[in-house]
C-alpha cells in the first residue's frame, strides 16, 4: 500500500486511451489519477466506440459546469418508463435542466433561505444531545455507524419534520438503498454493459415501495401541519405548492427524495472523517477544543456564539477538501460539444472530480495533508475548490449543510473527544458518486480533558490521504 502520490501534471498528452470502461465504476479515484497521470487535465476513456470523458482542471471545470444547456445534468441515468414510479421519484433538481430547472430551482431556493437557518439551530442541538444519550466514557463506538444514524435522524427531522427515530431509519434507509441501486445499474447504462440489466428489475420495484412510502409520508406531514406552524423544509415545499401553481405532487415527490438522497449521505461521510482526522491530529484538536472553550458557553452554543468559530469552519473545510463526501459528478453533452481539444458527440458522459481537483499540488501546498490552517490565507476560486459543486447549479442545501456540521460538532466535542483504536483498518471507497467508509471506524470516547493520541492504523485510507507518521504500520513507513 502507498501513499497518495502526487499527480504530476502534464500537457499534450494524447487524452484519448482504450480501456474497460467499467475499470472506472471499480475504482473511480484510482481510475481518474491514472487518467490524470497519462492524459493530463483533459482524458477520455474509450472502449470499442464507447466513450467517457474527464475533466481535472479549474478551467475544465468552471467550462463544464457553467455552460448548462451544453452540459446536462444526468444524476440518474436510468429515468424509467414516463407513467413509471421510477421517473416521478428521479424528478427533482438533480435531474432537470433547462428552463425546467431554472424555474424549479427559483422555487427551492426560496426554501432554502439563509434567513430561515436559525430555526433548525434547536433541532440540531437537541439532536446532537439525543446522539450523545447512551455513550459513556471509555466506550467504544463505531463512528461511521453513529454518524450515518445522526445523519438519518437528522435529514429526516430537517427536511421532512419526522421525530421519529424508527421511522427515520426506515424512510432513510430505503431511499439509501434505492440511491445506490441507481447508481450500481445506471452506470451500466452509461456503458452499455448487458450485465447490469438485470437488476433493471429490482430498481423499477424499490422505485415502486419508496414512492408508496414517500407518498404515505406527505399524507402523515399533511395530517399533522394542522397542529401548529413547521419550519421544515417538506412544510415550507408544501407552503411554496400553494402559491406555485407549477409545483405539483409528482415534482414535490422527485424534490423531496433528491434532496434527501443528496443530503444525508454526503453530509454523515463528513462528519465520520472530520471526527477520524481530528482524532489523528491531536494537535488540531487542541486548538479546536481552545477555541469552543473560550468562544462558547453552556453545553449548547448559541447560534450566535456558533458564528465567532473560524477555526472550526477552517476544520470543516479542510476536512471536505482531502476527504470530499461527493468525490466526483458528472454532465452528459446535450449536442456535439468542443471541450479543450476535444469534439465530443451528443449524449456522451462527461465527469468532473472534486477529489483530483482537491489535491491538485499547484493549487494546495502538501495538497495531500489535512492542514486546517492553511485556510487562514487559501483563496480558491470557486472551480479550485468544490465540495459543493459549483456554477448555476450549485447544490442549494450548502448553508443548510454547512450549519449542520458546525452545530453538532461543536455540540459533540464540547462533551467528548475521540480516540482512534489502534490497529484499526480504515477503509474508504467511492460509491455511488460519494466517498465514505466502507469499514467500521472504532474509537474510544475520552474527556474533553484529554486529547487523542496519532495511532497507526490500516486500510486503504493512506491511499487517499497522508496521515501523520506514526500513523502509519512500521512496515508503510519503512517503506515510504
Amino acid at each position: 500500500m502507498n501513499s497518495p502520490a502526487s499527480i504530476p501534471l502534464h500537457s499534450g498528452k494524447q487524452p484519448i486511451q482504450q480501456g474497460n470502461l467499467l475499470e472506472f465504476p471499480k475504482n473511480p479515484i484510482d481510475c481518474m489519477r491514472r487518467l490524470h497521470a497519462e492524459c493530463g487535465d483533459l482524458a477520455v476513456l474509450e472502449d470499442n466506440g464507447q466513450r467517457i470523458a474527464f475533466v481535472f482542471s479549474p478551467e475544465l471545470n468552471r467550462q463544464v459546469l457553467t455552460d448548462s444547456n451544453t452540459y446536462h445534468s444526468q444524476f440518474f441515468a436510468l429515468r424509467g418508463g414516463r407513467r413509471s414510479a421510477q421517473r416521478r421519484v428521479t424528478s427533482g433538481l438533480l435531474s432537470m435542466n433547462g428552463s425546467e430547472h431554472r424555474e424549479n430551482r427559483r422555487i427551492m431556493m426560496d426554501v432554502f433561505t439563509r434567513r430561515i437557518l436559525p430555526e433548525y439551530h434547536n433541532t440540531i442541538c437537541d439532536l446532537s444531545h439525543s446522539l450523545m444519550e447512551d455513550w459513556e466514557l471509555g466506550q467504544q463506538r463505531d463512528l461511521n455507524v453513529e454518524m450515518v444514524h445522526f445523519m438519518l435522524r437528522m435529514t429526516s427531522a430537517l427536511l421532512f419534520g419526522i421525530d421519529d427515530a424508527e421511522y427515520s431509519v426506515e424512510l432513510g434507509s430505503k431511499i439509501d438503498r434505492w440511491v445506490r441501486q441507481n447508481h450500481e445499474v445506471g452506470i451500466g447504462a452509461l456503458v452499455s454493459a448487458p450485465e447490469f440489466t438485470d437488476s433493471y428489475g429490482t430498481l423499477l420495484s424499490m422505485a415502486d415501495d419508496l414512492e408508496a412510502s414517500i407518498k404515505e409520508m406527505f399524507a402523515k406531514h399533511r395530517d399533522g401541519a394542522t397542529k401548529g406552524q413547521r419550519s421544515d423544509v417538506l412544510s415550507l415545499m408544501f407552503q411554496a405548492q400553494g402559491s406555485e401553481q407549477q409545483l405539483s405532487d409528482e415534482k414535490l415527490l422527485g424534490h423531496a427524495t433528491l434532496t434527501f438522497a443528496a443530503a444525508h449521505l454526503t453530509t454523515a461521510h463528513t462528519f465520520s472523517w472530520t471526527l477520524f482526522l481530528l482524532a489523528q491530529h491531536p494537535e488540531v484538536m487542541q486548538r479546536l477544543a481552545e477555541e469552543i472553550a473560550q468562544a462558547t458557553t453552556g453545553e449548547t452554543p448559541t447560534f450566535q456564539e456558533l458564528q465567532s468559530l473560524p477555526y472550526l469552519d477552517w476544520v470543516i473545510k479542510e476536512s471536505m477538501r482531502v476527504l470530499p463526501a461527493s468525490s466526483y459528478s458528472q454532465r452528459v453533452t446535450s449536442t456535439a460539444a468542443t471541450l479543450g481539444s476535444l469534439n465530443l458527440p451528443q449524449a456522451t458522459p462527461v465527469i468532473f472530480s472534486q477529489f483530483i481537483t482537491h489535491h491538485r499540488p499547484d493549487i494546495f501546498e502538501d495538497a495531500n495533508e489535512f492542514r486546517p490552517e492553511r485556510w487562514e490565507t487559501a483563496s480558491p476560486s470557486a472551480y479550485e475548490y468544490l465540495p459543493f459543486g459549483a456554477g448555476p447549479r450549485m447544490c442549494i442545501g450548502a448553508p443548510l449543510a454547512m450549519m449542520e456540521l458546525r452545530t453538532a460538532l461543536a455540540v459533540i466535542l464540547k462533551k467528548f473527544h475521540f480516540q482512534v483504536n489502534p490497529g484499526t483498518t480504515v477503509n474508504g471507497q467511492v460509491i455511488s458518486t460519494m466517498l465514505g467508509p466502507t469499514s467500521t471506524v472504532e474509537a474510544t470516547l475520552l474527556p474533553t480533558t484529554e486529547l487523542p493520541s496519532t495511532v497507526p492504523v490500516y486500510g486503504s485510507i493512506h491511499d487517499l490521504i497522508d496521515l501523520p507518521s506514526a500513523a502509519k504500520p512500521d512496515a508503510i513507513r519503512r517503506a515510504a
